[in-house]
């Protein structure tokens, strides 16, 4: 049996700290608490308005906080955004390999978004020809047992 680090490929330690912090905090971030604490913080800014007369001070200090908030957030959250993601085209790239699909759909993500809509149409129009297929097949079917019904019925008669 393999060890998780022969496993997987060797990451310097300060991308694995990065990782651990990002993920950390990206999850902190959707918890409830969260949200309370920033709704407490624009509530508490508010109610201080009056105590420093609503002044151009008191506005910057909520603007630059949000903005510096908001600037930091962005890449921790897109980097648990960018993890998951390739985690989970890793897995459905395995699942394709595994199964009856084709393999050729492994790494599309790669494409370019018009090379993606042609594919997505193709897969549009093959099922659609499947399903066509399927009706085909049902409507040959039922008059298969309707002949077959009627030859009995005309033996029984005859």
């Amino acid at each position: 049996m393999t060890s998780p680090d022969e496993r997987e490929p060797a990451q310097p330690k300060a991308s694995r700290a990065f990782t651990t912090f990002a993920g950390k905090v990206a999850k902190w971030a959707g918890h409830p608490l969260a949200f309370a604490l920033g709704a407490a913080i624009v509530v508490g800014w508010a109610i201080s308005g009056p105590f420093f007369g609503y002044s151009e001070t008191w506005q910057l200090v909520i603007n630059t906080g949000t903005t510096i908030v908001t600037f930091l957030m962005v890449f921790l959250i897109q980097n648990s955004q960018n993890r998951d993601g390739a985690a989970i085209q890793a897995k459905l790239d395995e699942l394709i390999r595994a199964s009856a699909a084709q393999n050729r759909y492994i790494g599309i993500e790669s494409l370019t978004e018009e090379e993606l809509d042609e594919l997505r149409q193709r897969c549009e129009t093959r099922a659609k020809a499947e399903c066509l297929e399927d009706v085909r097949a049902a409507a040959d079917e039922a008059e298969a047992r309707a002949r077959d019904r009627a030859r009995e019925a005309a033996e029984r008669a005859g």
